[in-house]
């Protein structure tokens, strides 16, 4: 069950718990979230499994015994719970520390093209979707994910956005190229019609070397399928299925 969702049975049954309970906020009125014929245990497992590995409803349907709506049911009920429910285990910008440094890169999380949404397609990527700012530890220390934007949108828009900045006084994050302009540690870039000094050269090297942490941060975040591969499911849900998936990660890391 682990290498499907993501999470052992005990930490499954932990997450159930946690979902019933914010249904139960949640409700005005007596009223199920998941399909009755697979109750709770089984949509939260189903809503996992798609999450961590973005699976076709009808495979899922075949893999657990149910019809294609009975798994969209489940997926549509739970995963709004659980972006709700793991609220509180997400830092926002302004839990990130003064004094600490981090290192910040924006990623792309791929879907569909919507003709009724613009802005998603990235010039950068080549592709639609949504960009998140990423912030982590030098040690590689998973530490905040920002909120989403367009696809067209530039990575010094989006930090703009978050705020992020505004708390990172003391120690200037670190961050590529794309970051000039805003007092974070960059590399340098090769001057029109010369080349970089050797103490730039070095100090370039040095920099990205330190950069590639992020990378494996990001790669990690990805291992959840749904944010890494196009996302099928109506546009108006991704937003709530990235928060979901954002809170699975940082409650993992609890």
């Amino acid at each position: 069950m682990y290498y499907t969702t993501g999470f052992r049975r005990d930490e499954i049954q932990d997450l159930v718990a946690i979902v019933y309970e914010q249904d139960q906020r949640d409700a005005t009125e007596a009223r199920l979230s998941w399909p009755p014929v697979l109750g709770l245990f089984w949509s939260v497992v189903i809503t996992l499994a798609y999450l961590r590995g973005n699976r076709v409803q009808w495979e899922l349907a075949e893999t657990y015994g149910v019809s294609q709506s009975t798994v969209s049911r489940a997926i549509t009920g739970v995963t709004p719970l659980l972006a709700q429910a793991l609220r509180s285990v997400v830092p926002t910008a302004e839990e990130l520390r003064a004094d600490r440094q981090y290192i910040i890169d924006g990623t792309l999380l791929p879907c569909w093209s919507w003709a009724a949404v613009p802005g998603l397609w990235s010039g950068n990527h080549r592709t639609t979707g949504v960009v998140v700012q990423v912030a982590a530890t030098l040690e590689g220390q998973l530490s905040w994910i920002s909120d989403p934007t367009p696809g067209s949108r530039h990575d010094l828009y989006c930090l703009d956005q978050s705020g992020a900045l505004d708390h990172l006084a003391t120690y200037p994050p670190i961050g590529d190229k794309g970051y000039i302009g805003r007092g974070m540690l960059t590399p340098f870039k090769k001057p029109p019609g010369r080349e970089l000094l050797d103490w730039q050269k070095t100090f370039n090297k040095s920099l990205n070397h330190t950069r590639a942490t992020i990378e494996r941060v990001i790669a990690h975040i990805k291992s959840w399928k749904v944010l890494h591969t196009d996302y099928r499911r109506p546009y108006a849900t991704f937003k709530t299925t990235i928060s979901a998936v954002i809170g699975l990660i940082f409650y993992a890391l609890t």
